[in-house]
């Protein structure tokens, strides 16, 4: 059988010789030539619907080799993994590039381990500052983290911020604003991460929550402040509002000598897939910056730490930058800082995801965020992905980094399905859904097309829910209900096994979800 070509009216066409395709009869014009269009599709989707029957369905299973099916209820799921994918034919996973977006003035503030949190219309935006500005840790270790303050900024959109006056601590001259939210809290304040939490049945008193700390080196000067100030780990405190912190206890919830040193961004979250609150923390592995995880079910008592396999040969990951997408809180999305030591401390930004466990899906091992032009993204350490992705618009969602940067992705976008203009096609492993529709977010070109079919878990198509039946797809929305002929019901197929298979041509497909009651 040929391949799906295109006709100049921008449709899938298919043939079943090259011939029907050939310049002579794909170039149509008036009611004659709309016609032959119109026969062309017929056959291109009757050429689709025979390929499905073959391509990338294996051959007949025994009970005992039948796929697993994947209960995913009305779950959103993105394509950041390979775990809905059954067959890629012709079809790619492609990972999408941040754009960097101008500077706004007045500029955001700036500070190392940072974090943007979103509550209703607020944004909360949390950095570090120093009481000296210009200070530095080889001056004296003690001294400079005894200088370090959590600063915060509000916004109501996610780009323009405000300093707002606190009143919490007196006044400092370093800061004029009056903002800052947590001081006087020795280690803590270098690299303090809060969090709402999310729990059920939270107390009002302790909706958000934070980590902070740092671990004693095995030096002179560390263990002689140790022995003054006590041991290091991480310290938890808890806000009624992100603003007014209080110390849960006094003695780190997660004890020293499973970090070394914290001395990153270590962040936990509340996750309602695990029911269990999680963190992420930087630990030395096999002699290289990795990830370990913990887990707890009162945020005081922590389970024993498990070393994340993340890490690839000889790489350095400085921060887990590990957080629940907020569409798809299942799947937690990290943008870790890679630092390369032997060349000036350089860094770039990650795209990693986990879904529990101990692994994070390497999919993608390229760079998602460059240091980009100029000298300033290649300095010692300049790249930082703050905790936080939010969406800043009705289409975009925002990345913040260091230097007061901000990149913006598309809603899901940060991978796709990917088909060329030659149609490829897409299908997924056997799932179980809850809903009556299925939204899709996806894009095409203007000549660009996708189809969709629901099939039985042994690859065939169901009644009313072929390609030829569905109505074709062309666009770029982040939510569009699938239709097959003019109908979107399927609540009759929720529960029982179905494979979904697309058809596209030019088109990517970020993300779908079984919707309705």
């Amino acid at each position: 059988m040929g391949r799906c070509r295109r006709s100049t009216n921008g449709r899938i066409t298919a043939t079943v010789s090259d011939r029907l395709c050939s310049p002579s009869s794909r170039y149509v014009a008036g009611a004659k030539g709309d016609a032959i269009v119109d026969l062309f599709v017929r056959l291109c989707v009757a050429a689709v619907i025979f390929s499905a029957g073959s391509l990338g369905r294996s051959a007949p299973a025994s009970a005992e080799e039948t796929p697993a099916v994947i209960e995913i209820g009305s779950r959103r799921e993105l394509f950041v993994d390979r775990y809905l994918v059954g067959t890629l034919a012709g079809t790619s996973l492609k990972l999408h590039t941040p754009q960097l977006m101008p500077p706004v003035s007045p500029p955001r503030p700036h500070g190392h381990y940072a974090t943007v949190l979103r509550d209703g219309t607020k944004f909360q935006f949390y950095y570090r500052g120093d009481t000296v500005p210009g200070n530095h840790w080889k001056k004296g270790w003690e001294q400079y983290h005894e200088g370090e303050v959590t600063l915060y900024a509000e916004s109501s959109d996610g780009i323009a911020w405000v300093l707002p006056r606190l009143g919490i601590y007196q006044d400092h001259p370093t800061f004029p604003a009056g903002n800052v939210v947590l001081m006087n809290e020795f280690l803590v304040n270098h690299n303090f991460t809060p969090f709402i939490d999310t729990r059920p049945g939270v107390p009002a008193a302790e909706r958000y929550k934070g980590l902070g700390g740092l671990a004693y080196q095995p030096h002179k000067e560390h263990l002689e402040v140790r022995s003054r100030r006590g041991p290091g780990g991480l310290k938890a405190y808890v806000s009624p509002d992100g603003i007014h912190w209080t110390r849960l206890r006094d003695e780190p919830v997660i004890p020293e000598d499973w970090g070394k040193y914290f001395d990153s961004q270590n962040y936990a979250f509340w996750s309602d897939a695990e029911e269990a609150y999680v963190c992420y923390f930087r630990r030395f592995i096999k002699g290289y910056r990795g990830i370990a995880r913990t887990t707890s079910q009162d945020f005081v008592n922590w389970t024993p730490f498990v070393e994340m396999e993340a890490n690839l040969p000889g790489e350095h990951l400085y921060t887990p930058c590990t957080q629940p997408y907020y569409r798809a809180p299942h799947i937690y999305v990290a943008l870790p800082t890679r630092f390369m030591a032997n060349r000036g401390a350089a860094t770039d930004i990650l795209l990693m995801t986990t879904r529990g466990g101990n692994r994070f899906d390497r999919e993608f091992t390229q760079s998602f965020i460059r240091p980009g032009i100029g000298s300033a993204g290649w300095a010692n350490r300049a790249n930082y992905a703050a905790i936080g992705i939010h969406p800043t618009s009705s289409t975009e969602m925002s990345i913040f980094l260091t230097g007061g940067r901000r990149y913006v992705l598309r809603i899901d976008g940060f991978v796709s399905v990917n088909a060329p203009l030659e149609t490829g096609q897409f299908v997924t492993k056997p799932v179980s859904f809850r809903g009556t529709m299925l939204e899709i977010n996806y894009s095409t070109s203007a000549a660009g097309e996708m189809r969709v079919q629901l099939e039985d878990a042994e690859g065939r198509a169901i009644d009313g829910y072929s390609l030829e039946d569905c109505d074709p797809i062309y666009g770029d929305h982040i939510a569009r209900t699938v239709k097959w002929n003019g109908k979107s019901e399927l609540g009759a197929l929720a529960g029982t096994p179905v494979r979904v298979r697309f058809a596209m041509s030019d088109a990517d497909l970020y993300s779908l979800r079984f919707t309705g009651n």
